[in-house]
């Protein structure tokens, strides 16, 4: 769900939201909408600007996000704020929220931050962290593919094996766009510029059999 009085906001909102694959159930303009929307669709991710989310009006009960955590425990959300100050990265942590975000920020830095929330495969050193200390997930099957999410590997793997983005898009059941989005994050990772590179790269971390195929989980 996602509110923000300013509708080319939530335009932009949606789509950005969309393209990861997520469901937009509810838009709201205020938090008294916000609110009736909550009750109504329990989001598990709740999208919003700054004032409208932590705003909490003399004797109105709680704010926006304090409800939607009310409403459904687990729910990610994601404060925008025109300001980014200090104050306001305090406030909306205090209040529940798992991503701050300024209004300013590059839409792709924005789509990785909400995915985030869910994978969980980007970690950041904290102050006191023992040096050395791991900031990766386990390593997977796929031996050297610890930076790639599970969905990724599937993507990389398939891209490998020269299916074009339409047939990616065709066979996982998402847009074009989610394909190129993922392979972007992809190449950004591994540090390579293009699809033929990150092939090259699948194949010397052991993600594809001697003969170009994938290898395949045993059953």
């Amino acid at each position: 769900m996602i509110v923000d009085p300013h509708p080319l906001w939530l335009d932009a909102m949606q789509l950005l939201l969309e393209r990861l694959d997520f469901q937009v159930v509810g838009r709201a303009h205020d938090r008294e909408t916000a609110i009736e929307l909550l009750n109504e669709h329990r989001p598990d991710i709740f999208v919003g600007e700054n004032d409208v989310l932590l705003d909490r009006p003399d004797d109105e009960g709680p704010s926006a996000i304090e409800h939607a955590r009310q409403t459904n425990p687990e729910v990610k959300c994601v404060v925008l704020s025109e300001d980014a100050d200090a104050a306001d990265r305090q406030r909306a942590f205090a209040a529940g929220a798992s991503v701050f975000c300024a209004k300013w920020a590059q839409p792709d830095d924005l789509a990785v931050a909400v995915r985030q929330v869910f994978e969980h495969s980007i970690y950041f050193a904290q102050s006191g962290e023992q040096e050395g200390a791991p900031r990766t997930e386990a390593p997977s099957a796929a031996g050297n593919a610890v930076c790639l999410t599970k969905r990724e590997i599937e993507i990389l793997r398939l891209a490998a094996e020269g299916h074009s983005n339409s047939q990616l898009a065709r066979m996982l059941w998402v847009t074009e766009q989610t394909v190129k989005f993922h392979l972007s994050n992809i190449y950004r990772k591994l540090g390579v510029a293009n699809r033929t590179e990150a092939s090259r790269w699948a194949q010397l971390n052991g993600l594809l059999d001697e003969d170009g195929g994938t290898q395949r989980d045993p059953a």
